[in-house]
């Protein structure tokens, strides 16, 4: 679905534009055109293809979608195929989506994928700075990268309060397995972050040293604005990565205390009734020389030295904090 399609001269608005037309701005000096488009079909993607003159193989993989986060060169340079995740939160979980770019030196077009996030307030800002966007698709690219990367900061936020949430109650008796749970979820959801933002800060980290492609030249200040929040942003998970190990081998080990506090109270039992056990087995015998088997008071003393012996074993293995 084509979302817009506008044309750009130094740095301001042209016009809004047909499909057709664009091959006629292309010619213009001076002039880029930025399209959007929305889950594009096959045949969406070759007009583009042959608007552009992008390259086929890039073209392939904005179709097929689900790529790991990159940025390829094509042409020395001369044009880049760029893809970011667009990550949201949805009943508790991270979905992700995808924006595929292709950006050469008088255009861009971003293709979102699998993905209810807009990036409308992405051309509204650009609109709104034409000093900056007279650099050209290169900082049409910049602006996108830094709205996606953007929307990473609340996913790491949320992710840090619940786990924060889970470690105040993670000494709780009877709390282990839903904390382990809870720890597992926070961990799945912070590998969907991390597998979208290490590659990208990679791929980012091209543009802002060595050997910058020319379409990205003028802009390589501000690439280097998104590298340094990917950075940031790694740094945050790896702590985050970090402290769910952590709370995990907690719990585990919470969940080992409370078995052997059981064993614990399980075998004080045991001692006490074993001791029962072996009295009432020894007097049972009923053999005839018996010490006190005629003995008038021989029972009541028999239960007594019971319930003494297991009386004793009781309050010292209380003692012990085993019951």
């Amino acid at each position: 679905m084509l979302i817009n399609c506008v044309a750009y001269q130094d740095g301001r608005k042209l016009a809004d534009l047909d499909i057709e037309e664009i091959s006629d701005y292309l010619e213009r000096p001076g002039c880029f055109v930025w399209v959007a488009l929305r889950d594009a079909s096959h045949a969406e993607l070759e007009k583009m293809r042959e608007e552009f003159s992008l390259h086929p193989l890039a073209v392939e993989d904005a179709h097929k979608g689900h790529q790991r986060p990159k940025i390829e060169e094509y042409g020395y340079g001369e044009s880049l195929f760029a893809v970011i995740h667009l990550l949201e939160q949805q009943h508790g979980e991270i979905a992700v989506g995808e924006v595929d770019i292709f950006v050469g030196h008088n255009f861009v077009l971003s293709v979102r994928n699998h993905s209810s996030q807009h990036l409308l307030g992405v051309r509204e800002r650009c609109e709104r700075e034409p000093e900056l966007l007279s650099h050209g698709a290169g900082f049409v690219l910049y602006a996108i990268m830094d709205a996606v990367v953007d929307r990473y900061f609340p996913l790491i936020d949320a992710i840090e309060s619940e786990l924060e949430a889970v470690e105040e109650h993670i000494f709780d008796k009877g709390a282990a397995r839903t904390n382990i749970e809870r720890l597992y979820d926070l961990k799945r959801r912070m590998v969907a972050l991390k597998h979208a933002v290490a590659p990208l800060m990679e791929a980012v980290a091209k543009l802002t040293s060595g050997r910058v492609p020319p379409v990205c030249a003028n802009s390589r200040d501000y690439f280097r604005d998104v590298y340094d929040h990917l950075v940031r942003i790694n740094a945050q998970l790896e702590t985050i990565r970090d402290t769910i190990g952590t709370a995990i081998q907690v719990s585990l080990s919470s969940v080992a205390i409370e078995q052997s506090d059981v064993g614990k109270r399980l075998a004080a039992w045991a001692g006490i009734f074993a001791v029962a056990t072996a009295f009432a087995g020894i007097w049972g015998m009923n053999f005839k020389a018996m010490p006190e088997l005629q003995w008038e008071y021989g029972y009541p003393l028999a239960l007594g030295v019971i319930v003494s012996a297991c009386a004793l074993l009781f309050f010292r293995f209380r003692r012990m904090g085993w019951l």
